[in-house]
């Protein structure tokens, strides 16, 4: 019967045997029928070529000091090419590539290099030794172009001999040893990546059920899956099940969720990843030195109460089954669409480069997370290995219960402690979905919980002498901000006194900056070519551009229904409405009258239920710009256009007269004319912005950002998304209206938007933003661009910068301005804010949300000139 090698579908292959004993011939033949690529062969003659010039130095018919000196130089190039080809398969190791290596690896000392980098790299590594007849070695080498000589074939054959025992013990994931018959008979073939799984019809990723089998139950019913006569459940759809592990221990039902998964596993209905409460029944099982503890004692008592009623025989069976279930669950899975990992399941956490790899470490890092040492109560201290996922796979875990899904950085935590008391969920791709159910009991009935623990703390205020001297904030997208205490003191002044209350206050939207570089137009102080100029510059070809309404910023928090908010914020209510200063927008009655007809609308709408969400967070522009600026604009704006008015008319009326009683006075009136015009401008504008308002009558809210629904942020979609998010929330109320917007991808759409921008400008618009594609965009160097770029018209600047500023010798000095202070200040407000609604949708403590809140606050007390 022929023996069949199957080469892994990554890794390395380590060819072992003398000169002549036909590993070359023998790749050839496998890259010749399909098997090899031509680039997975890494061959030490190649390297010597490619580091050298040559494969091999003649030394035999050569003077003994001339052979000594060339031996010297053959040794340096074969150690200098061997180097070479370690750095290469340690490459193609980490990208997942497989690479057969062709030498001789006659000692075990040479092998071990590459056992020693398939272990760093967590890939298989399989020995394949070709043990061939001395005197066909001979009778090849006669053959050769460049013969290696009879002694150098003995001295090979010897040390292949007398190590090729040792192979079997070395520690290759296989080994085989093949003499001439062998070679041509064997059957070679090519493994496949057992971790990896086509994502079909779609997959339903399931948290920790950890016994509840009652609450799995009712959430498949809710996913539309159908028990048949076996007792199989199926999707109409051919969706699968997709468990992220932990579905036994602390719950009742450990044993029915086990032959669950035993069943649909087999039937290839469901999936199954490896997990630290699994791998400990399953040593357990294994007859192994185990300590049952935190919940997995009561699996022995699940089976010892199944033998009772079933009999040993039964038991034991059912025994194996689940310990065979459980040793076989892989530490992840990777789905692919079209060939593409799309999507990971993992239990507690994964680094990039374990995706699609087994090993011990990556096995141990699947079941427990990062961990660092223990709190006192014994309980693992927890890294957040999310903050540095980068290869761009949606990675679903549990292992660490969380109130709400935790969607951070591509990763989404769906452990939502269903045996605690809290739910079971369930992720849906492609659709990404959250469906959950309710737990029936808490049935761990375990005081320190991660539930019970939140409840308790979830609102504590924050403790403010630990921000006084200063503080730092860990954000995903920027790294480490550090606040200075001086400007966190008048932060920490301004929420004592001023702002909603601090349960309410979770997110404060960055400041803007304008482009970098003014514009380099005469008569222009910004402009859109220099936005457009900026973003290209960073490697970013595709932008939103939306009109900006002039009003005022307002964050609006709106619940489903007041009993939902008493979980988010602490008390019933339905929302708040605040500024960016963590004000309230509105006086209270008036902002409840405001909340209470948007609950009204959305509910007609059916906004909270079509979306699944007991709540939206909205980023808006507040029309008109008087709500909020009526004092500034009544005692300065009005005031100042008023008198200026007034005493250039008569300036301009006395020049005139000048000019008739013969003065040569024409510069001056037609600098006044200008100045006149400028006045009349200023007026003009900031009056276009203002208009009465009757209590709720008249007010607008333009919605930009769609920030969050229950259980997820939006950050991870593109800003045309939020457009057209925004435009069916204006058609829901009379209150909301969407804002115009355009998209530029090339020089004709950006002339188009160019035209838009001085059309609307001249009108006495403000102007427009100029956004990234993505909602989050980075360079091609990996570094955070700026979210938004205001770019306002020569109008509107006129109440920022003076009514004559657009006068040469005036423009001239504006022009020097420096604005990277301010693109610096955007850019950590962005990754503040971004951090504090992630951590709000999450449940985190209030003292969390509190610091991201606080920091911009203290940012924004730091000195930028205001009218930037």
């Amino acid at each position: 019967m022929s023996k069949e090698i199957r080469f892994p579908h990554a890794g390395i292959v380590l060819l072992v045997g003398p000169s002549n004993s036909g590993k070359t011939t023998l790749l050839n033949r496998l890259i010749d029928q399909g098997i090899l690529l031509r680039s997975e062969i890494v061959s030490s003659d190649q390297f010597r070529v490619l580091v050298a010039d040559t494969e091999f130095i003649e030394l035999n018919k050569r003077p003994k000091d001339e052979q000594d000196v060339l031996l010297a130089e053959y040794q340096l190039i074969s150690q200098k090419a061997f180097e070479a080809m370690a750095d290469l398969i340690e490459t193609r190791c980490g990208l997942g590539k497989l690479s057969v290596v062709d030498a001789t690896h006659l000692w075990p000392d040479d092998r071990k290099k590459y056992l020693d980098l398939a272990s760093r790299k967590h890939v298989p590594i399989l020995a394949l030794a070709l043990d061939m007849d001395e005197k066909l070695l001979y009778a090849r080498d006669e053959q050769r172009e460049q013969p290696r000589g009879r002694s150098r074939i003995k001295q090979q054959v010897r040390a292949f001999k007398s190590n090729l025992r040792s192979l079997k013990t070395e520690g290759f994931s296989s080994s085989y040893i093949l003499n001439e018959v062998e070679v041509e008979d064997t059957l070679f073939g090519r493994a496949t990546n057992p971790l990896l799984k086509e994502v079909g019809a779609g997959l339903d990723f399931i948290g920790d059920i950890h016994g509840c089998y009652s609450e799995f139950l009712a959430l498949l019913e809710k996913l539309r899956y159908q028990s048949d006569e076996e007792g199989l459940y199926t999707h109409p759809e051919g969706r699968k099940l997709v468990s992220v592990g932990d579905v036994l221990s602390r719950g009742p039902n450990s044993i029915d969720c086990l032959k669950f998964f035993i069943n649909h596993v087999e039937k290839d209905l469901a999936y199954m990843v490896d997990s630290n409460h699994g791998w400990k029944i399953a040593r357990w099982l294994d007859r192994r030195k185990v300590e049952l503890a935190h919940g997995d004692e009561l699996i022995a008592a699940e089976f010892a109460n199944y033998e009772r009623e079933q009999g040993q025989e039964a038991a034991e069976e059912l025994k194996g089954k689940v310990r065979s279930l459980l040793l076989s669950a892989p530490s992840n899975l990777v789905f692919t669409s079209n060939g593409v990992g799309v999507v990971v399941a993992t239990h507690a956490g994964i680094r990039d480069h374990y995706i699609g790899k087994e090993s011990k470490r990556i096995r141990d890092f699947c079941r427990y997370g990062d961990t660092e040492g223990f709190e006192e109560s014994g309980k693992p201290v927890r890294k957040d290995w999310f903050v540095n996922h980068r290869s761009g796979e949606t990675i679903v875990w549990g292992h660490d219960p969380r109130p709400q899904p935790m969607i951070i950085n591509s990763t989404i935590n769906i452990d939502q402690g269903v045996v605690f008391g809290g739910r079971l969920t369930a992720y849906r791709y492609p659709e990404k979905q959250f469906v959950a159910v309710e737990a029936q009991k808490d049935y761990a009935e375990d005081p320190e919980s991660f539930l019970q623990k939140w409840k308790k703390e979830r609102f504590n205020p924050p403790n403010i002498q630990s921000f006084l001297k200063g503080y730092s904030v860990k954000t995903e997208d920027y790294g480490e901000i550090n606040i200075h205490a001086d400007y966190v003191k008048s932060a920490i002044e301004a929420i004592s006194h001023y702002t909603v209350p601090l349960k309410e206050l979770l997110y404060i939207p960055p400041t803007m900056s304008p482009a970098p570089e003014p514009s380099s137009l005469d008569n222009y102080f910004e402009h859109p070519r220099e936005a457009f100029k900026y973003y290209r510059n960073q490697g970013i070809t595709t932008m939103v551009v939306e009109k900006k309404h002039m009003g005022s910023r307002g964050i609006l928090l709106l619940f489903k229904d007041e009993e939902t908010a008493l979980g988010y914020v602490g008390s019933p209510k339905l929302g708040t409405i605040y500024t960016r200063t963590g004000r309230g927008f509105f006086d209270e009655e008036l902002s409840e009258k405001l909340i209470k007809q948007l609950n009204t609308d959305l509910h007609q709408g059916q906004y909270f239920k079509k979306n699944n969400t007991d709540f939206v967070l909205l980023d808006a522009e507040i029309l008109p710009w008087n709500l909020k600026a009526k004092e500034l604009i009544s005692s300065q704006y009005a005031h100042v256009s008023e008198v200026s008015l007034l005493d250039r008319r008569k300036l301009l009326e006395k020049l005139e007269l000048a000019k008739v009683n013969g003065w040569e006075v024409d510069s001056w009136i037609e600098e006044y004319k200008g100045k006149l015009e400028n006045a009349q401008v200023f007026r003009e504008v900031f009056q276009k912005y203002c208009w009465d308002t009757q209590g709720v009558e008249g007010i607008k809210i333009a919605p930009f950002h769609v920030l969050a629904h229950q259980g997820r942020t939006y950050f991870d979609q593109s800003h045309l998304w939020h457009m057209e998010q925004n435009r069916e929330l204006a058609k829901l109320s009379d209150l909301l209206i969407e804002t115009e917007f355009k998209i530029v991808t090339n020089e004709r759409t950006e002339k188009e938007a160019i035209l838009w921008w001085e059309e609307m400008t001249e009108n006495g618009h403000e102007g427009f933003v100029v956004k990234p594609e993505t909602f989050i965009a980075r360079n091609e160097k990996g570094w955070l661009v700026q979210p938004a770029i205001k770019v306002r018209g020569r109008k509107y600047l006129h109440i920022i910068y003076g009514m004559d500023y657009l006068q040469p010798e005036n423009l001239v000095r504006l022009k020097q301005r420096n604005v990277k202070r301010k693109q610096r200040h955007a850019l950590m407000e962005f990754a503040l804010g971004v951090e504090g609604v992630k951590r709000f949708v999450s449940q985190e403590p209030i003292s969390r949300i509190h610091e991201c809140v606080l920091a911009t606050l203290a940012l924004e007390a730091e000195p930028v000139d205001p009218r930037l």
